[in-house]
């Protein structure tokens, strides 16, 4: 089953949001015009309580893009961004969620970070989105959203590492800095994972 997973795509990801992606904006038109491509349509939500442990707010004396040591992993600390709620968590206006069959919300657990679609970042708990997968016989898993170099490229990992035949839609994401997402993508080939514009992608 060809599914898509549609990661993070909310306002505080997108230009004047808390944590702006640049041109995150320009993904949307791309993903909208996918969707009527796939069988199985998904999406992940970051979803933060307040005084997220991943906030640099909740570290008096750090700012914004410094690391902390959190449950012993290197955290980057981020605005606060997404939290349960607010306007800032949610999806894009103008982002179709008519074909959505289901949500996974993330980062829900106030001392620990959650990157992937799938598990938070130590990989204590499941989001439960693998589980959903294999029971709706999905096995080639396309991705796009926001950030290239952070939710996806996570979310891609971990489901290589769950089977999955993981597929990056490039054109359909957006990295908060492009230095870093060419690495990821290195480290997605060398994995396993494949990238490819939308338009390769046929009905």
């Amino acid at each position: 089953m060809k599914t898509l997973i549609l990661v993070d795509i909310q306002r505080d990801f997108l230009p004047g949001g808390a944590l702006p992606v640049p041109r995150g904006d320009e993904i949307i038109p791309i993903v909208n015009g996918l969707l009527g491509r796939f069988d199985l349509i998904v999406a992940t939500q970051d979803w933060h309580p307040p005084d997220h442990a991943s906030f640099a707010s909740a570290h008096p004396g750090k700012k914004v893009f410094e690391t902390v040591s959190l449950g012993g992993f290197e955290q980057v600390l981020w605005p606060d961004h997404c939290i349960q709620g607010s306007r800032g968590a949610d999806f894009a206006d103008s982002l179709n969620l008519n074909p959505v069959e289901a949500i996974f919300r993330k980062g829900t657990d106030i001392g620990i970070d959650s990157y992937s679609g799938f598990f938070d970042n130590r990989h204590l708990k499941s989001t439960g989105l693998g589980d959903y997968l294999k029971g709706r016989k999905a096995d080639r898993v396309f991705v796009a959203g926001l950030a290239a170099e952070y939710c996806v490229y996570y979310t891609i990992m971990d489901g290589l590492d769950l089977g999955f035949e993981m597929v990056l839609i490039r054109d359909a994401t957006r990295a908060i800095a492009e230095k870093n997402f060419e690495l990821a993508l290195r480290n997605i080939r060398s994995q396993g994972g494949r990238d490819i514009l939308s338009q390769e992608i046929f009905i």
